[in-house]
């Protein structure tokens, strides 16, 4: 019997991988329980590309309410939709923005600052874990779209790279 149970949960972890990539899921967890002694609990995961399109926001005037305005940038680009910037860092999961490394600290980044591919760009705060945002690719700042502090749903705009 058990090795009947160990197939159908294997078959069942493929079953939820293939769910994770068909459904562009970043993350699925599952708890399935036989009898009163015996469950199973399952997470499968995986790690989501660098820059990755925003979803539809259902919350855009608030986050555009709350967005700086560009330096020197046309009245048309004020009332575009950052996460449609081909420029765009987007957050790759939901928590909350630290812009520096620590209270008191210099912030990683402001607008005008030159990035290498791989520097941090501002650190998201999940589940009381410290996630450093790489910058996909070397460029200048064009704008900071969020406060530190505050809090980001996943596939939010952070950032503008140029």
């Amino acid at each position: 019997m058990t090795k009947n149970t160990h197939d159908a949960d294997v078959a069942f972890i493929r079953a939820l991988a293939e769910l994770l990539n068909e459904n562009d899921l970043t993350e699925l967890q599952v708890k399935r329980d036989y009898a009163e002694d015996d469950s199973l609990n399952v997470r499968v995961s995986r790690k989501p590309p660098q820059q990755i399109v925003a979803p539809q926001q259902m919350h855009a005037a608030p986050m555009a309410a709350a967005a700086p305005a560009p330096m020197g940038a046309p009245a048309a680009a004020e009332s575009s939709d950052p996460a449609s910037d081909p420029g765009a860092v987007v957050s790759p999961m939901v928590g909350t923005i630290y812009m520096q490394a620590e209270p008191g600290a210099p912030a990683f980044i402001s607008v005008g600052t030159t990035v290498a591919e791989g520097d941090t760009l501002l650190i998201v705060e999940a589940m009381k874990t410290m996630n450093h945002i790489p910058a996909p690719r070397a460029g200048t700042i064009k704008r900071i779209l969020v406060e530190d502090g505050a809090a980001v749903e996943f596939g939010a705009p952070l950032v503008i790279l140029e």
